[in-house]
């Protein structure tokens, strides 16, 4: 069975039935015993509450509110569904979902209750939902087995420095995808970024003298993004989105006072256009773009310079040069003639 979210089945209501198999579905994201009312009174009218494993969280927390947890007997599904349904027939049964779901639990009860005729009633009860963002757990969770002892080799020999370049391949992929449109690759290229964060987070944890971890990188986010959105957070006003920029900036300033150039931050593995676009923006707050373009112009025929003068003609008509290099490199693989082949001498080593 899969765990709940919202969304998902719905509950029927009315009296309780004396012949009937409750299937009580909660979150293993959310804490133990942290359940719907309707789940509750299911549990305290049941005729029995069953669970696979007393020890489990929902089980346990149940048992230390003083509801009785009986163990079921069987293990295997087909099994388990017999069992269950056999003791319904003599009252309201709860069944206390497993965390691993209960694979092939509920196949298991469709066959019994097509094979016996008269069975009784199943339902499905949610008691409690995943919140928004719970499945981050699951990742942070999976990513701690992965590097554990016991789990996968090549994440342990892992370093910070040994995954720069797929930090670096993830993100542009990801700019790809984005730009692409399509959905789904969309969602699989973010959650390879999100993958990064997570594995150099873990990492961290285990450095010796300054260990830090995924809610520490988490919270200073979040520290960071209510510290530089007071208009949405605190008094502030910022009733455009030039101000709000303007207030970012101000505030940045504050935090890192230490930064006197215009350029000092912006990254050197950059790629060169990004680069480019980013040095043009500095220069430009710095109230220093008519400085930029008379450097640029000075250049006369310096190929760099007209590079960097094109970077600034497209910031000027509120576009990227970079996005649009990509895009029409797109265009122009697109347009190439089917029939085209690969030349027989090739340009670049290791194409």
């Amino acid at each position: 069975m899969d765990h709940p979210r919202r969304g998902g089945a719905g509950l029927r209501r009315g009296p309780a039935l004396s012949e009937r198999l409750v299937l009580l579905l909660t979150s293993p994201r959310l804490a133990p015993g942290l359940l719907a009312r309707s789940a509750w009174r299911a549990l305290e009218e049941a005729a029995v509450v069953l669970a696979r494993r007393p020890e489990d969280p929902q089980p346990a927390a149940l048992a230390e509110e003083g509801l009785a947890v009986a163990v079921a007997e069987a293990e295997h599904p087909a099994a388990l569904a017999r069992e269950l349904l056999d003791r319904a027939r003599h009252g309201t049964v709860v069944w206390v979902g497993s965390p691993d779901g209960d694979p092939g639990l509920t196949d298991a009860l469709a066959a019994e209750v097509a094979r016996s005729g008269q069975a009784p009633e199943v339902e499905v009860l949610i008691g409690s939902w995943d919140t928004p963002g719970a499945r981050l757990l699951d990742a942070v969770a999976v990513m701690d087995r992965l590097r554990s002892p016991g789990g996968c080799p090549w994440d342990a020999a892992q370093s910070h420095g040994s995954l720069v370049p797929y930090l670096l391949e993830e993100a542009h992929e990801a700019v790809e995808a984005l730009e692409s449109g399509d959905r789904q690759h969309m969602a699989e290229e973010l959650g390879d970024v999100l993958l990064q964060v997570l594995f150099h987070a873990r990492l961290a944890e285990e450095h010796e003298e300054e260990p830090f971890g995924v809610d520490e990188v988490a919270a200073r986010l979040v520290e960071k993004l209510v510290r530089r959105h007071p208009h949405v957070f605190g008094d502030a006003d910022a009733s455009d989105a030039a101000a709000v920029e303007a207030g970012w900036e101000r505030i940045k300033a504050q935090e890192k006072p230490s930064r006197t150039h215009p350029l000092e931050g912006v990254p050197a593995a950059l790629p060169e256009l990004s680069r480019a676009a980013k040095v043009t923006s500095r220069l430009e707050r710095a109230g220093l773009g008519d400085w930029l373009r008379g450097q640029v112009a000075a250049a006369g025929d310096d190929r760099g310079a007209q590079l960097m003068a094109e970077v600034v003609r497209a910031r000027e008509a509120g576009s990227d040069a970079a996005a649009d290099l990509r895009r029409y490199l797109r265009q122009l693989e697109a347009a190439v003639p089917a029939d085209a082949t690969e030349p027989e001498g090739e340009d670049d080593a290791g194409s």
